[in-house]
This record gives C-alpha cells, sequence and structure tokens, in this order.
C-alpha cells in the first residue's frame, strides 16, 4: 500500500492530526521518510516479510525505526533529545493512526522507545551497520509477551508476540 491510499483511509481528525504535525515540524518529514524508507530495505534484507508479523523481526523493525528517525532528524535539529522528541511524536502518531490490538500497539510503543534509548547511548556519528549488529545482539534476548501488562516488565529489552 502506497502513502497516498493510507492518507485517503484516514478519517478527518487522524488526517487533521498528521497534517498538524508535519506543519510544526515541516523540516523534519523528509528525513523520516527516508529512515522509513531504509528501515524497510534494511528488514527486507535481513528478514523477507516476517517482519510484518508481531514476531523478533517486527520488534527489530521498531527499534531500528526509531534510531534511524533519530538519526536523520539529528542533522535539522542538532540536539539529540529533540531528535528523540520526534520520533517518538511521529512514531506514538503512527500507532494512534494505524492501530492494531491493545497488545501489539504496546509492543510497537515499547519497541520504539528501545530503539530511541540505543540512539541515545550511541555516538552522533556512529555507523548504521554498528548499530544493526546491536540490535540484532538484543533480538537474541528479546522477550516474547502474552498480555499487555508483561510488557513493563522487560523495561530494557526487545518485546515480541509471536515466536
Amino acid at each position: 500500500m502506497n502513502v497516498w491510499s493510507l492518507v485517503r483511509q484516514l478519517s478527518f481528525r487522524q488526517f487533521y492530526r498528521l497534517g498538524k504535525a508535519i506543519l510544526q515540524n515541516p523540516l523534519f518529514i523528509y528525513p523520516t521518510l527516508i529512515a522509513t524508507r531504509r528501515t524497510m530495505i534494511i528488514c527486507d534484507q535481513l528478514f523477507g516479510k516476517e517482519h510484518h508479523s508481531n514476531g523478533k523481526a517486527n520488534a527489530f523493525r521498531h527499534a531500528l525505526w526509531n534510531v534511524l528517525i533519530c538519526k536523520s532528524v539529528l542533522y535539522k535539529t542538532k540536539s539529540k533529545e529533540k531528535s528523540v522528541d520526534w520520533a517518538q511524536k511521529i512514531t506514538d502518531l503512527h500507532e494512534q493512526l494505524a492501530p492494531n490490538e491493545p497488545i501489539a500497539t504496546a509492543m510497537d510503543l515499547h519497541n520504539n522507545k528501545i530503539g530511541r534509548d540505543v540512539f541515545l547511548k550511541q555516538d552522533v556519528c556512529f555507523e548504521e551497520e554498528k548499530v544493526i549488529t546491536l540490535l540484532q545482539e538484543q533480538l537474541q534476548n528479546a522477550k516474547v509477551i502474552k498480555e499487555i501488562n508483561e510488557v513493563s516488565v522487560y523495561t530494557n529489552d526487545l518485546v515480541y508476540l509471536i515466536f
């Protein structure tokens, strides 16, 4: 599905919220789209279509997406904290505009935060390959969850639903 198909499916309220975010930070949109595209390319190469389910590959994708958004907008913000704030704002908005089951949404939000935390711990000039390797290592310790309240137990681990 392309971007325009998704936009056409939004309600007026959802479209308004998306438009407001874009108008508040128009210089961040292009870097965010580039980071999103790069994330999908990497995940397609590493996992095929597997990252579209709620498994480990999806956990990896959400964390990587946030790291790459943060890194991409850092060139505009010149601040790690502002980059993280934007990544949280835009990825939280994504979860609200494309809702899943509550447990899947909680999982995605959690893995998004893990990605932002990884970004904050990196040198600003980090290599993409280094982050991919780091996230793949974290993926080895990812925790499967079966109930929504389990998400908060694993504050430093990636989580997923299906194995």
